[in-house]
């Protein structure tokens, strides 16, 4: 028999499926401001206003997206939507948060040869984005208090924040975190986790082991297939699914390693794919939603829809299968001391870089 979800800090009911697709479908509609706003927007709706999430609980998931390839910020909704409905929560959350700005972009794809980057000169959406910092430095400024509240925490944060401006990179950001989460592993102390910070996951092992399995298989096998079958929806379908795998940082990481598989390739021009970013810097949601626009854009077929839905889909999945995989066994690793600890330190150091101007992509 399941077990009744303990995320709640005050009662309050878990949200169905619907509810957390109206709710992220929102977000998709109105976050600006990249991945860093993106996480700071979740935490004002599901922990300040709607009380779904302790604050220790969300800054725990924080921390793990922080350490899977992929989005961040979407991975984060994905979690938030599997601790409210389990797996149609997780598709719920998603496509409401990514569906907005695909759709826009894979439009954009459809027009782009008239309009040809002209999106990125539209003043009022310069003007949106531009407000955007103030709300986006408001809500750091509250995630620092709680994940730095002392020196030694404080001296996490900065030491992450000056490697990140000494190595601007995702090589730079794993360094970061796996740097603080050593650090609060040997120096810093946990206070008892009290019950309601308990993240609930309701997936059964053997589901996680399956994802975990199926990731891989899809990230050794697919290449081999497209080596075999000389087709272009596979090969699109590799090329993005080992992106999404293998890239740690963000969106705006995935950029050059996109840019590398789809210029040289000749699938898509580099003007082309200079207007795609524009439009992508214009929309609100997931900056790894350009890949619907490039399976739109590109040729030869599959273009359009079916090209951009494809390069979507295979884009996010890897997200999908690791988090699922290792979000049942992360809320017993989780109440460990020592991984607490660990975690103290990564929150710190997630807390330093996102003050970096750098991490906002204005």
């Amino acid at each position: 028999m399941r077990k009744r979800s303990d995320i709640s800090v005050s009662g309050s009911q878990k949200l169905s499926a619907f509810q957390a697709f109206t709710i992220f479908l929102r977000l998709g509609l109105t976050s600006f401001g990249g991945p860093v706003a993106h996480l700071s927007y979740f935490r004002e709706e599901f922990v300040n206003r709607r009380k779904c999430l302790s604050d220790h609980a969300y800054a725990d998931l924080v921390a793990l997206c922080q350490f899977l390839p992929g989005p961040a910020s979407s991975q984060v909704g994905i979690g938030i939507g599997v601790s409210q409905a389990g797996i149609g929560g997780a598709l719920a959350a998603w496509t409401g948060f990514t569906m907005p700005s695909a759709l826009a972009l894979i439009m954009f794809a459809y027009g782009v040869t008239a309009l040809h980057g002209a999106a990125t000169q539209v003043g009022w959406l310069h003007g949106l984005k531009v407000v955007a910092v103030a709300v986006v430095a408001l809500a750091i400024w509250g995630m620092a208090k709680t994940l730095c509240p002392d020196r030694l925490h404080g001296t996490v944060a900065i030491f992450a924040a000056a490697l990140m401006l000494a190595w601007p990179s995702s090589w730079g950001q794993i360094l970061a975190i796996l740097l603080g989460g050593l650090f609060g592993l040997l120096f810093l102390k946990a206070d008892t986790m009290p019950d309601h910070t308990s993240l609930h996951i309701p997936i059964g092992h053997v589901t996680a082991l399956s994802c975990l399995v199926l990731f891989v298989v899809l990230l050794l096998g697919v290449p081999i297939l497209a080596g075999l079958v000389p087709n272009h929806a596979l090969a699109l379908f590799d090329s993005f699914y080992r992106t999404g795998s293998l890239v740690f940082g963000g969106g705006h990481v995935v950029l050059p390693l996109l840019q590398a598989s789809v210029v040289p390739s000749g699938w898509i021009s580099k003007d082309l794919f200079l207007a795609g970013y524009g439009a992508a810097q214009a929309v609100p949601g997931p900056l790894f939603t350009f890949s619907a626009y490039l399976g739109a854009v590109m040729q030869p077929e599959p273009s359009g829809w079916v090209g951009g839905i494809i390069c979507l889909i295979a884009i996010f999945l890897p997200s999908f299968l690791l988090l699922l995989g290792i979000l049942p066994y992360w809320e017993k690793l989780r109440r460990r001391n020592k991984v607490r600890c660990s975690l103290m330190g990564v929150n710190a150091a997630v807390a330093g870089y996102c003050w970096l101007p750098s991490t906002i992509p204005f």
